[in-house]
């Protein structure tokens, strides 16, 4: 019998699905227009708080979990897309697998962060809507418009490159990330993280939502309107 390592730890894995969950949601919800914006709202609040606990697992979180060991240098990415096709299987995320972290995690960054700062023009409206020049404002709207453009060609990639490992590659990306484990065939025994650090997971998201709470609600400016 393949004997199994772990190499995605279950707060990854949690923040992973998680993440996929919110794109969903929060493009149903901004297709519906005003009947669903609360909702969308709150979603970009939970989408915030999920960027903010995998920004820090990134430093504190187990071995491949954390950037320091995945983001390769632009040596390293240039190397691997040379001989991609001869590169044996790597334990963690590989190179180009990196950069689409990266790349997820800026996108859904710009898109959170600037919908703070704009409305709907109907019923709602961002806890810092109004706090920033209407030039500034401007340039939040336009990224929070466009940016998700961005978001679903970069997704299209990554859904591309999983069934390309699937196919061409045989490896399986999904299931992994379902079990957390790796089979021998795929990894070295040295390879393994000896558990999730949950403890440590439930504290800093704890944290993490604490902090977005402080963010949208205690710490929002209370902006006066004038009415004439």
């Amino acid at each position: 019998m393949t004997e199994k390592h772990l190499i995605w730890d279950l707060p990854l894995r949690i923040f992973h699905w998680s993440f996929a969950f919110i794109i969903l949601a929060s493009w149903y919800t901004a297709e519906q227009g005003a009947d669903l914006v609360e909702i969308h709202m709150k979603l970009g609040f939970v989408a915030l708080a999920l960027l903010v606990f995998r920004v820090l697992w990134g430093i504190i979180g187990p071995k491949h979990a954390r950037f320091s060991q995945f983001l390769p240098s632009p040596k390293k990415l240039l190397l691997y897309l040379r001989n991609s096709k001869s590169q044996k299987t790597t334990p963690g995320h590989n190179p180009l697998g990196a950069m689409m972290v990266v790349l997820m995690i800026l996108l859904i960054s710009i898109q959170a962060i600037s919908g703070l700062f704009i409305n709907d023009d109907v019923f709602s409206s961002g806890p810092y809507y109004g706090s920033i020049s209407n030039e500034l404002e401007k340039t939040m709207r336009f990224l929070h418009h466009n940016t998700f453009d961005f978001m679903i060609a970069a997704i299209g990639i990554h859904l591309a490159a999983v069934a390309y490992y699937w196919r061409i590659k045989k490896q399986n990306l999904v299931l992994p990330m379902i079990t957390g484990k790796k089979s021998t065939g795929q990894v070295e025994a040295i390879d393994a993280i000896p558990h999730s650090k949950i403890i440590l997971a439930c504290i800093l998201a704890i944290c993490c939502v604490g902090f977005v709470y402080w963010l949208v609600v205690v710490n929002a400016p209370v902006i006066e309107e004038l009415y004439y």
